[in-house]
């Protein structure tokens, strides 16, 4: 079952010039900074409420998010929804005819379970699927 919106991924050119809007303007928390290298992409994380905002700088002109900056330039990528059990969010996405970029969940930033919906079959949102293990709680 969906749980929450888990966060909003927000793709930008640099991490490092994009913080203080959110930290010294906003006045956020940010709760950290990873590389994920599979991905080719920095991700920091920045609390919100229940919530968190995640912006995604490329590390590659090969990643998905220097791809997309350069077609649609920076802002929202996509929006995370909590489940439990992706695998079976997954396979229901799909019964009710949804076409989803991964057949299974990868790991994704902080160690969560993640999947993503295209958008295509989506009203042209980026949806993700996002199970948060206890290492990416």
């Amino acid at each position: 079952m969906i749980e929450k919106v888990d966060h909003i991924g927000i793709a930008v050119k640099s991490i490092s010039e994009s913080l203080p809007f959110y930290t010294e303007v906003l006045g956020l928390e940010i709760q950290g900074i990873e590389e994920i290298e599979s991905e080719k992409v920095k991700v920091a994380f920045i609390k919100i409420g229940g919530t968190k905002i995640e912006l995604l700088e490329p590390t590659s002109p090969e990643s998905a998010i220097a791809k997309h900056i350069e077609k649609r330039g920076e802002g929202i990528h996509h929006v995370a929804l909590g489940v439990d059990s992706i695998q079976a969010r997954i396979d229901e996405m799909k019964r009710k005819g949804i076409q989803m970029l991964q057949d299974k969940a990868k790991i994704g930033a902080g160690g969560a379970l993640v999947a993503f919906m295209h958008p295509k079959s989506t009203g042209k949102v980026l949806w993700e699927l996002c199970e948060k293990t206890e290492k990416g709680e």
